[in-house]
């Protein structure tokens, strides 16, 4: 059952999208996730950025 607690704890308001990570989420995930490689081009995006969209297209469907 929600109750103000809990609806405050899952509160997504303050993100772009409801399916973009929370900054608790992305510190356990981060870590998972392999460095920028030394050689080669640099990372044009973020990998944040790149799991929210990742998530994004998985909640939506895209259609």
């Amino acid at each position: 059952m929600w109750t103000p607690e809990t609806r405050a704890e899952h509160d997504r308001d303050d993100l772009r999208h409801p399916s973009d990570l929370t900054d608790a989420e992305w510190e356990i995930l981060a870590p998972l996730l392999p460095p920028p490689a030394e050689t080669g081009r640099k990372r044009f995006w973020e990998m944040r950025e790149l799991m929210n969209a990742i998530f994004f297209g998985l909640r939506g469907g895209v259609p």
